[in-house]
């Protein structure tokens, strides 16, 4: 975790305006506003890299809820589109979303299922073999 954690920060790029990090408060917030509440290690994500800015994908956020990465908004249009209310969404990207099942577990839902995709054990290594590799 905190190789992966060094790595997003050493490739954050700068923005005109950059994310906020979240405190627990927001966390609680945004579980309460879902009714669902995040693992830890999902939870440890949002509180040290969910400001980072990198390449073209753009994780779920749970600071500023006028951000169009806010996760009560991208669950709400995920769920929409049929996206197990099991799974929380961690990323959408072009249309599909990377998603948090019960057991913290990283899976791809594309194109209305999941994929038959081994799932990443969790969100740290889907950062790692995903996002990073972006």
């Amino acid at each position: 975790m905190e190789r992966v954690i060094a790595e997003l920060r050493a490739c954050n790029e700068d923005v005109p305006v950059p994310l906020e990090l979240p405190d627990m408060d927001d966390i609680i917030d945004v579980e309460e506003q879902i009714l669902v509440s995040l693992d830890n290690e999902f939870r440890q994500f949002m509180l040290t890299v969910s400001d980072v800015v990198y390449g073209t994908m753009e994780p779920v956020t749970v600071a500023d809820p006028n951000s169009h990465t806010y996760l009560p908004e991208v669950a709400a249009v995920a769920w929409s589109l049929g996206v197990s209310r099991e799974l929380i969404p961690l990323c959408e990207y072009r249309g599909n979303y990377y998603c948090t099942n019960e057991i913290g577990e990283v899976v791809y839902w594309e194109n209305g299922a999941l994929t038959d995709e081994e799932p990443w054990a969790n969100v740290w290594v889907w950062a790692e073999h995903v996002w990073l590799n972006t």
